[in-house]
This record gives structure tokens, C-alpha cells and sequence, in this order.
């Protein structure tokens, strides 16, 4: 069918599915390097972000599957280099790169993810030096995590047989490298921490490259050796390899065979020491008794002549005991005069003299008072009495019990004193010395009499 005749009509689904069919065709493996932006981890699993260089943008998406394969985390800003295939997003009607493998640009991938993972343990103090446990002196059973079938288990076994015979090792087989390897070395450690049957713990392999000894550059691993209670000995690859289960270890080997070397001194190297030490302690004892046997002579010389001795020592009694009774002589001498100085204080302060004394004070007071007080009385009655007599002589009764009256006008109640205030016909009160009695003014004569 030709589809660009001019009959041909094409819906838009239908068109979209062509140009996809076309770009998945033409551009099925690409690869593509640029900036990451607008990066997105929805809930589904899947990756979706926007690769962008000074020219141009391209939308892409990285499906769950392959985002579990990834050994970095992204961040926006981070230039990387993409393996992917062209499609086109029916619902949008945009074209995408379907992402498959990617890498940082200028680094790998699994060294991108070892630089984050060792910063985000660092954060977390997993290679914290207070968190290290020390290694045993004398361990008594080691224990070794690796490969059954590997160079490493030879190589430790080797030299723990020629350094120290007797000494037992616990093997725990594990894979140590490939897909599960980290989770079956993890599972080791915690079996052997909890299990406690070894004294040291050994987990390595053999050289590799950077692919093959990943597995201990997992968090899984690196969080188990650290919770471990047994001392861990990190024996990975050569003396030029570095992974995240070294910087965790309580102790770095740069070697399997180094790792056996560190776990216990070789049986000649001890017995060269117990020599050594055996020697100090027959030295040690022979100088003490050197000091002892000084000290006794010194001891037998000094006793000698034991009354001359006991002499010394009665001598040295008597002036103690003389020293002694006028000690106590003194002291007691001082505590009495004190005693009698606390007495006569106390004497001079008893209650009962203070209040003897108080109660004469009372009693004095008592009779002053009461001598004052008749005084006063007295006076009082007799200042009274000279103002009754004077008031008596007075007062207006005793004028009125002569034969007097006070005339008062009956309506106003005022004193009559001048006959001129008087009217022919008014009434008025006579105030008598017993009682009162109204008149009537019959004549009126002015002036005096």
C-alpha cells in the first residue's frame, strides 16, 4: 500500500505504530553519551530521565529489569554513556531511547559504584577505627570464608600447617564471585558470629579483576562484617586490590597468605619468646633474691645484740609514753578550763534567773503603778469636786431657788431682758426654779428700776 497516495488516510495510531516500526528498525543498538536531567524513580520500578547536551535532548526510560543490574546510583548532572534502542511512546506520540546498559562517562560503572557506596558507609560508620575489635594473641580455632575449590584456601592452609600445626580451621564454603556470591558471604558471617565457635573469622579469595571480586564490594557483605561479634580479617585479591570489606574489617590482609601470617605467630617464633620470657623471669627472680639475701644480712647485723635492741625499743617506749601522758595532761587541763568557762556562761544566762528577775521587775512596776494610778485618781476626784462647787455657785438654779423667774417670748423662745421688746397682750414663759407658767404682759414700763 502506498501510503503517501492521496486517498490514503492513516489514523494517528496507525501512523505513530509505522514511525515506530521504523526507528525500532533502523536504530535497534545505539549508543549515546550525554547529561542526565529531570531523572524520576516512580513506584513501578522503572527509570525515566532526559539525556541532553548543549544542542539537543532525547527522553529516556530504563526499564525495572535492567535497573536492577545497575551497579551506580544516578544523579542529575551526571554525564554517562548509554546503550539503548529507539522506540516511540504511543500515548505521547514521542520518540524515547529504551536504555539497557549504561556506564559514567570517563570512569566505569562498578568503580562509579564503589566511590558511592564506600562515601555512603563512611557517613553510616561502618569504618569507624573505635568500632575495630583487636585480634586474640592465641586463637584456638580459625575460621575461613572462601572458595572450597580456590587458590586461597591452599594458600591459608599452607601456611598455618608450617607456622602452627595443631591450630584447627573451620571452612565455610561459599561462592566468591558471580550472581548470589555476596548474599552466600554474608550469610557466612552472621552463621559464624552467631554460631561463636572460632576465634577469628578470615574472608577472602584470590586475585582478580574488578568484576570478580565485586562481591565484596557489596553492602550486604560490608553491613554483616560489621555487625559480626568475632574479630574479621579481610583477605581479598592481591596487596594492590582495595574493596569495601577491607575498609570494614577489623584488620586488612593484603593477601590470603597474609592473612594466615597475622592470625597467630609461627610455633618457632613462640617458642623464641617463651625463651625470652623464661629468661627475664629466672633474671628477675635471681635479682630478688640478690635484694632479699641484702636485706637479710642487714636484718642479722642490726640484731646482733637483741638487749641492745630491746633497749632501744623500751627507750623509745618510755619517751613515747611521756610524750603521751603530758599530751593527755594538756588536753584534758584544756577541756576543763573550757568546761568552766561554758559553765559560768551558762550560769549567768540560766533561764531561771532571768526570769527571777523579770518577775522582781514586774512587781516593782506593779507597785508604782498602782501608787501612780491612786495619785491620779485622787487629783482627778479632788479637780472635780472645786468644778462641781464653782458650777454649783453658777449655775442659774440657784438664782432661780431665790425667788427668780426667766420671762422667754412664749413663740421664739428668746430671754426677755428689755421691756421694750415687749407688746401689751403677749404671752410669755416664766421659767421658775420648780417648773413653769405661762402669763400675759399686761403694761409695759421702760427703762430701769
Amino acid at each position: 500500500m502506498d501510503i503517501f497516495s492521496e486517498k490514503t488516510i492513516l489514523s494517528v495510531s496507525r501512523l505513530t505504530a509505522l514511525l515506530r516500526g521504523v526507528l525500532e528498525e533502523n536504530f535497534e543498538q545505539l549508543w549515546v553519551q550525554g547529561e542526565i536531567s529531570n531523572l524520576s524513580y516512580p513506584s513501578s520500578g522503572h527509570c525515566y530521565f532526559t539525556l541532553k547536551d548543549s544542542g539537543a535532548q532525547l527522553r529516556c526510560v530504563m526499564f525495572k529489569s535492567a535497573v536492577k543490574n545497575l551497579k551506580f546510583r544516578l544523579t542529575d548532572g551526571m554525564a554517562l554513556i548509554v546503550r539503548g534502542r529507539i522506540s516511540v511512546y504511543d500515548q505521547r506520540g514521542e520518540y524515547q531511547l529504551v536504555c539497557e546498559y549504561m556506564e559514567p562517562a570517563g570512569i566505569g560503572a562498578l568503580q562509579t559504584a564503589f566511590v558511592q557506596l564506600k562515601e555512603k558507609l563512611a557517613l553510616d560508620g561502618l569504618f569507624d577505627e573505635t568500632h575495630k575489635m583487636c585480634m586474640p594473641c592465641f586463637p584456638r580455632k580459625i575460621g575461613v570464608i572462601t572458595s572450597p575449590t580456590g587458590a586461597a584456601i591452599h594458600d591459608i592452609l599452607h601456611v598455618l600447617k608450617r607456622r602452627f600445626a595443631s591450630l584447627d580451621v573451620l571452612l565455610y564454603p561459599v561462592r566468591v564471585q558471580g550472581e548470589g556470591a555476596a548474599l552466600e558471604i554474608a550469610r557466612a558471617i552472621d552463621e559464624m558470629s552467631r554460631l561463636a565457635e572460632v576465634d577469628i573469622v578470615i574472608v577472602g579469595r584470590g586475585g582478580g579483576s574488578l568484576e570478580d571480586l565485586w562481591a565484596f564490594n557489596e553492602e550486604v557483605v560490608a553491613r554483616a562484617v560489621y555487625r559480626s561479634k568475632i574479630p574479621v580479617i579481610s583477605a581479598v585479591g592481591h596487596e594492590t586490590d582495595w574493596t569495601i570489606c577491607d575498609f570494614v574489617a577489623d584488620l586488612r590482609a593484603p593477601t590470603p597468605s597474609a592473612a594466615a601470617e597475622l592470625v597467630i605467630s609461627s610455633a618457632d617464633e613462640l617458642r623464641h619468646q617463651m625463651e625470652a620470657l623464661s629468661h627475664r623471669l629466672r633474671r628477675s627472680v635471681e635479682m630478688l633474691l640478690v635484694n632479699y639475701d641484702h636485706r637479710l644480712g642487714g636484718l642479722r647485723r642490726a640484731l646482733h645484740d637483741p638487749r641492745t635492741m630491746l633497749g632501744h625499743l623500751g627507750q623509745r617506749m618510755d619517751d613515747l609514753t611521756g610524750r603521751l601522758d603530758m599530751g593527755l595532761s594538756v588536753a584534758v587541763s584544756r577541756r576543763r578550763d573550757r568546761f568552766e568557762r561554758l559553765q559560768a556562761a551558762l550560769q549567768y544566762s540560766d533561764p531561771k534567773v532571768i526570769v527571777d528577775a523579770l518577775r522582781q521587775r514586774i512587781e516593782l512596776l506593779s507597785v508604782r503603778a498602782e501608787h501612780s494610778l491612786s495619785q491620779y485618781l485622787d487629783a482627778v476626784r479632788q479637780e472635780f469636786g472645786d468644778n462641781s462647787a464653782r458650777l454649783e455657785v453658777l449655775s442659774p438654779l440657784k438664782t432661780l431657788a431665790r425667788g427668780y423667774a426667766i420671762a422667754m417670748h412664749d413663740g421664739a423662745g428668746a430671754v426677755v431682758t428689755d421691756a421694750g421688746s415687749l407688746e401689751v397682750g403677749e404671752r410669755l414663759l416664766l421659767k421658775l426654779y420648780s417648773g413653769q407658767a405661762q402669763c400675759r404682759v399686761e403694761s409695759v414700763e421702760t427703762g430701769k428700776t
